[in-house]
C-alpha cells in the first residue's frame, strides 16, 4: 500500500472515531437537553408527497398483506412488527411508513382507521425503545416527513388519545434526529435529517427560533452537499431525483405559511434540474452511474413536471466529473471521474471511463447499476468495474473495495487523477479524450478512452488504449488478461451474424452492429442488477495488431450502422477501437474519423467493417429477416412503434 493510501486511511479512522463519540454522547444526554430540538404540539400543514401512489398497493395493505422492497409479508389480522420480517430493505420500508401514500388512493374510513391501527402498533412497540433498524437515522427522517405528510391519513376520524399518543411520538422522534443529525456521515443520510427538521420545524407549532435554526442547518448542509453544476457530491445521478421528492414540497410550504425560504433551497433546486437532464437517455430513463437504480417513470415525470429552468441539457459537469455526447437522437454519458473522499465513496462505483449509449427510445449499452431491493454481497459485486462498461484488467477493478468492518466498503487505492481533453472539429464533430490512472500502481499503465460522434448523431468512434504514465504507448501489455465489457440493455436482443460481428436489435427495430476487425466476440450471460434481469454482455480480451492504411467506406457507400468492436488475439487489449453509426445518410469520399493511420506496433488498430442500409416499404411495421443483396446488411423499418417498458423486480 502506498504511503499516501496508509496517511488516508489513518486520517479516516480518526475522523470516524471522532464522528462515533460524538454520537454516543449525544445519545448519552436527555432528549430534550438544551438546544435539542422543539416540542411537536401541533400539526399546522400537511406537506405534499409527490411520489406516484398505488391503489393495488393500498388494497393489498388494507387485506394485511405488505408488498415492499420486492417482497410480500402476509400478516394477516397481525401486526406486522410482530412477525420476522422477510429481508432488511423491507424493514426499512416498513418502519419509514413511505407506504402511507398509497392509502390516499382509498381513503374510505377503514383503510384510514386500518393505517392508524399500524401506526398505533408502531408507537406501542418501538416508539419506546431506541434500538434496532427502526431508529436508524435515515430511517427515522423518512419516517417523520411521511407522518407528516400523510397525518390527514392517519389522524382521519382519530380520537384524542390517538391524537396526543402521535404527536408525542413525532415529538421524540423530532428530537432524537436532532440531537444526532450532526454526528451521521456525509452524505444523503445527513442531508434527508436536514430536511425532515426543516420539514418538521414549519409543519408543526414551533417556535420562530426553531424554525430559523433547522433552516440555517439546511443551507449548511445544501451548500456542502450540493456542488455548482447541480449534482449531488456522491456524484449518483439518481440522489437528484429522490432529493427533489421532499425539496419541493418544502420549497412550497414555506411560501405558503409565509415564512423565510432558507437562501440556498431555491438555488439548490434550480441547479439540480438541469443536472437531471443531463442524466436522462434519450428514452427518458436515467443513467446508472455510482450507486444509481432503476427510476419509475412515473416517479421521474412527478420531479421533471416542476422542472422551471427548461433548456438542453448541459455538455458536461465539471464539478461532478461526467461527460455527455449527443447528435440527433442519440446520447454517449461518460463517467471521467474519481470516487468521493471519505464516507461518501461507500456507496461509489468503480465505473472510471464507463459509458452509457442510447439512440431514440431505445437504450443499447449500459451500466449493471446498483440492485434496490438486493443483499449486501450483491451491492458490492455491482461496485466492480466488471459491472459496468468500461477496461478491466484480469479480476482487478481501477479501485479497490475496503474490507473494513470500522470504516466500511470505502473505495481506496483506486483512480487518484484523470485528465481530460474536449475538442470540437470543423465538421461539427465532438471528441472527448480521457485517461485514469487506477491501474498504474499495481499494472504501471494508465487507461486512455477516446470517443467522437459527429454532428448528425450517426456515427460514434472510440478508441481504448494503454499508455506509460508519460503519455507514450505501452510497449508492453499488462501481466493480467484485459476485457473490455460492453453490457446490453435486456430489451435489446442479440444475433450473431459471424464470429466478428454482433447485431443489436431494438423492439422498435433500430438496430447496431458490433464489429471485431480481428478474433472472436464473445457473448456472455450477465445480469442488470438494478432490474434484476438477465440480459447478455459482449466482452472481448486480448492484443491489437497496427493496421496502418485501411479504409473506412468508399465513394457510394450508403451508412447506416458501424461498429470498430475490441480487436482480440490474446494476452490483453493494447486498444480497443469502437465506432456506432446509424442513420439514412449519404457519407462523401473522405472516410470518417481521421484517426491516425500508423501506430507503434501491438498498440492500436484501425479497421471496420461497412453496413448498407436498404429502406423498408414505407409504412411497414415488420423487419425482414435478411436483406436482400450486399454482404453486409442490416434493414430497420421506416414506422417506429413504442417498445413495451419493461417490468420492475418487485
Amino acid at each position: 500500500m502506498r504511503i499516501s493510501d496508509r496517511r488516508r486511511l489513518i486520517s479516516l479512522y480518526l475522523a470516524e472515531s471522532w464522528r462515533r463519540t460524538g454520537l454516543a454522547i449525544s445519545l448519552a444526554l436527555p432528549v430534550f437537553s438544551g438546544r435539542a430540538g422543539f416540542r411537536a404540539m401541533r400539526l399546522v400543514v400537511a406537506p405534499t408527497d409527490l411520489r406516484a401512489i398505488d391503489p393495488f398497493v393500498a388494497e393489498e395493505i388494507f387485506q394485511g398483506r405488505y408488498p415492499l422492497a420486492g417482497r410480500v409479508l402476509d400478516a394477516d389480522r397481525q401486526s406486522p412488527f410482530d412477525l420476522e420480517l422477510p429481508s432488511q430493505q423491507f424493514a426499512v420500508r416498513l418502519h419509514g411508513f413511505g407506504w402511507l401514500r398509497h392509502i390516499r388512493a382509498d381513503k374510505s374510513h377503514a383503510a384510514c382507521e386500518n393505517a392508524r391501527w399500524v401506526v398505533d402498533q408502531w408507537i406501542h412497540l418501538h416508539g419506546g425503545r431506541v434500538t434496532g433498524i427502526a431508529w436508524d437515522a435515515d430511517v427515522v427522517a423518512q419516517r417523520i416527513v411521511a407522518w407528516l405528510s400523510h397525518s390527514p391519513v392517519v389522524l382521519q376520524d382519530a380520537d384524542a388519545g390517538f391524537y396526543r399518543r402521535f404527536m408525542a411520538s413525532l415529538s421524540y422522534q423530532i428530537g432524537y434526529l436532532h440531537r444526532i443529525a450532526g454526528f451521521l456521515p456525509e452524505g444523503l443520510p445527513r442531508l434527508r435529517a436536514r430536511i425532515a427538521l426543516a420539514m418538521a420545524s414549519i409543519s408543526t407549532e414551533a417556535r420562530s427560533s426553531a424554525i430559523r435554526r433547522a433552516g440555517r442547518q439546511l443551507n449548511r448542509e445544501l451548500e456542502r452537499q450540493i456542488l455548482p453544476d447541480g449534482s449531488h457530491v456522491s456524484r449518483n445521478p439518481q440522489a437528484a431525483v429522490e432529493l427533489l421528492f421532499d425539496l419541493l414540497p418544502l420549497r412550497q410550504t414555506y411560501i405558503n405559511l409565509g415564512h423565510d425560504v432558507p437562501q440556498r433551497l431555491i438555488p439548490a433546486i434550480d441547479r439540480m434540474y438541469p443536472a437531471v437532464r443531463f442524466f436522462r437517455h434519450s428514452s427518458g430513463d436515467l443513467a446508472l452511474f455510482n450507486g444509481a437504480s432503476s427510476t419509475l417513470a412515473t416517479d421521474l415525470m412527478s420531479v421533471l413536471r416542476y422542472d422551471e429552468t427548461a433548456g438542453q441539457p448541459f455538455k458536461a459537469l465539471p464539478h461532478a466529473a461526467y461527460q455527455r455526447l449527443s447528435g440527433g437522437d442519440t446520447v454517449m454519458l461518460l463517467d471521467t471521474g474519481h470516487a468521493p473522499s471519505g464516507s461518501l465513496s461507500r456507496t461509489a462505483h468503480a465505473g472510471c471511463l464507463s459509458l452509457e449509449l442510447s439512440s431514440g427510445r431505445n437504450r443499447f449499452i449500459v451500466n449493471s447499476g446498483s440492485p434496490r431491493f438486493a443483499g449486501e454481497k450483491l451491492r458490492q459485486l455491482a461496485r466492480t468495474s466488471a459491472a459496468h462498461s468500461t477496461v478491466a484488467i484480469g479480476d482487478m477493478s481501477s479501485a479497490r473495495i475496503a474490507s473494513s468492518g470500522f470504516l466500511g466498503p470505502l473505495l481506496v487505492a483506486g483512480v487518484a487523477k484523470v485528465e481530460i481533453s474536449r475538442q470540437t472539429g470543423p465538421d461539427g464533430s465532438d471528441r472527448l479524450s480521457a485517461s485514469h490512472d487506477g491501474y498504474l500502481a499495481r499494472f504501471g499503465v494508465l487507461h486512455e478512452r477516446e470517443v467522437r460522434i459527429n454532428e448528425a448523431g450517426t456515427k460514434i468512434a472510440g478508441r481504448d488504449r494503454f499508455l506509460l504514465p508519460e503519455g507514450l504507448p505501452a510497449p508492453e501489455l499488462p501481466s493480467e488478461p484485459a476485457i473490455a465489457r460492453f453490457h446490453i440493455h435486456p430489451a435489446i436482443s442479440l444475433e450473431r451474424m459471424d464470429e466478428r460481428r454482433v447485431r443489436l436489435i431494438a423492439p422498435d427495430g433500430e438496430s447496431w452492429v458490433f464489429s471485431l476487425p480481428v478474433g472472436e466476440v464473445e457473448i456472455a450471460e450477465d445480469i442488470l442488477f438494478c432490474r434484476c434481469l438477465r440480459r447478455a454482455a459482449i466482452a472481448a480480451a486480448g492484443n491489437c495488431l497496427s493496421r496502418p492504411g485501411n479504409s473506412l467506406v468508399s465513394r457510394t457507400s450508403r451508412i447506416d450502422c458501424w461498429f470498430w468492436g475490441p480487436a482480440v488475439l490474446g494476452g490483453g487489449i493494447a486498444s480497443v477501437i469502437l465506432i456506432f453509426s446509424t442513420g439514412a445518410r449519404q457519407i462523401g469520399a473522405e472516410p470518417w474519423p481521421s484517426f491516425p493511420r500508423k501506430f507503434p506496433p501491438q498498440t492500436s488498430c484501425v479497421f471496420a467493417l461497412p453496413c448498407f442500409r436498404f429502406p423498408t416499404r414505407r409504412g411497414s411495421s415488420s423487419l425482414p429477416r435478411r436483406c436482400t443483396s450486399a454482404a453486409f446488411g442490416c434493414c430497420r423499418p421506416a414506422a417506429r412503434t413504442r417498445p413495451l417498458p419493461l417490468p420492475a423486480c418487485r
